[in-house]
């Protein structure tokens, strides 16, 4: 059993059934206004629900609502933190974009980041040379080590037939008890401390293996990790939208006999999705490394492989889309963290973060069901009244 046999269809977009009408511009024009009314719907019902938990820990829901804004958006140093924090959203959305495209659910995103991580560390720790260069094949690792951790999961459906979701996601624990294993192991990764005190984390890499900043804190400033996922991005969405590769990925993704009769090895396609898949979740590794944490440390994915996976379910699969649904994602853990200075527990903060998930996640559903409806209604056999039978009047 192969990538053929063990595809999940998890697109979010409801594609009409053949030979449904073409919707108007009427009908588009409508359709627009009522998903904008869903979105603001959803979202305000979102803050309600929250509000209410955030009273009922006998805490303000204004303040907690305050902070979030303060933390994300109102000043100039707080846009900085939340395209930081976006930047390693959108790498690993791109990548579950493409393996999605191709028809392969990928969830293993959260032990890809920190296999990625691993091997930039060890690359910016154990290799010589000018900074740039390093710094560049640091990046050039964390990708590397991430496709190659997403290739145990496609190299075992090859060979065994393991359903890659299962492997995928399994394949997280394993990645996080060998990066636990890794940094407190005074011979392999562990920091080297002068006092003696063990600390689970590597050493903090040299200031001249940080990627670039444009700008400085409390003012704006625009880490450069943002950039090349930004760059990433544009390539990525050409690729899928102009090139043979990105027609043979929807081909298989759409699917797979007929492409495979028409000559595209689902092997080969299916498995080169699930490693640049894992490669892009292991540059993003790589990015949290160079631009925020430093150091390399067990718990440093923080969630960054769960929500980049549901950035791209949010943006339906599409490149344009995931930008913005990436920034919306980054706003929420920057926000996230002032929240906790109002001393709403930490608990809260995470249910507040799902709230405003699922209340992005309603509209397209939504949406989803009135096309649906809208088709079967087009499509039903319109009822002809019966003419009544004339009675001959009696003579």
């Amino acid at each position: 059993m192969t990538f053929i046999d063990q595809q999940v269809d998890i697109t979010t977009d409801f594609e009409p059934e053949q030979d449904a009408p073409i919707p108007t511009r009427e009908i588009r024009y409508r359709r627009t206004i009522v998903l904008v009314i869903a979105y603001a719907v959803s979202i305000a019902v979102a803050l309600a629900m929250s509000a209410i938990l955030i009273a009922a820990t006998n805490h303000s829901p204004h303040d907690a609502f305050e902070a979030l804004y303060t933390g994300s958006l109102k000043t100039r140093g707080a846009w900085g933190r939340t395209l930081e924090q976006a930047g390693p959203l959108l790498l690993v959305a791109l990548g579950s974009i493409i393996a999605n495209r191709a028809g392969i659910f990928n969830i293993g995103q959260e032990g890809q980041v920190l296999i990625g991580a691993f091997a930039g560390t060890l690359v910016a720790l154990k290799v010589p040379g000018p900074h740039h260069l390093i710094l560049v094949l640091t990046l050039i690792a964390a990708f590397a080590g991430g496709a190659a951790w997403a290739g145990i999961a496609a190299g075992l459906n090859i060979w065994r037939g393991l359903n890659v979701v299962i492997t995928t996601l399994l394949l997280i624990f394993i990645a996080q008890e060998f990066v636990q294993f890794a940094v407190t192991r005074a011979w392999f990764l562990q920091q080297s401390n002068a006092l003696g005190i063990a600390s689970p984390q590597s050493d903090i890499i040299v200031p001249g293996l940080h990627m670039p900043v444009i700008g400085s804190p409390p003012k704006f400033y625009l880490q450069s990790g943002f950039l090349v996922a930004l760059g990433l991005t544009i390539i990525v969405g050409f690729l899928l939208a102009r090139t043979r590769w990105g027609f043979r990925l929807k081909m298989l993704g759409h699917n797979p006999n007929a492409a495979r009769h028409a000559g595209v090895s689902v092997v080969a396609v299916g498995g080169a999705a699930l490693l640049i898949s894992g490669g892009f979740a292991g540059l993003a590794g790589g990015v949290l490394l160079t631009s925020t944490v430093f150091s390399l440390q067990p718990a440093m994915s923080n969630n960054i492989g769960w929500e980049g996976l549901l950035v791209a379910l949010v943006a339906r699969n599409r490149p344009v889309a995931v930008v913005f649904v990436a920034l919306f994602f980054g706003a929420l853990r920057a926000g996230g963290g002032f929240l906790t200075t109002t001393g709403v527990p930490s608990y809260l903060v995470d249910v507040i973060q799902a709230f405003m998930v699922l209340a992005t996640l309603f509209p397209p559903i939504f949406m989803g069901w009135l096309d649906r409806r809208r088709v079967h209604r087009a499509a039903a056999p319109r009822r002809v009244p019966t003419p009544i039978p004339e009675i001959a009047p009696a003579r």
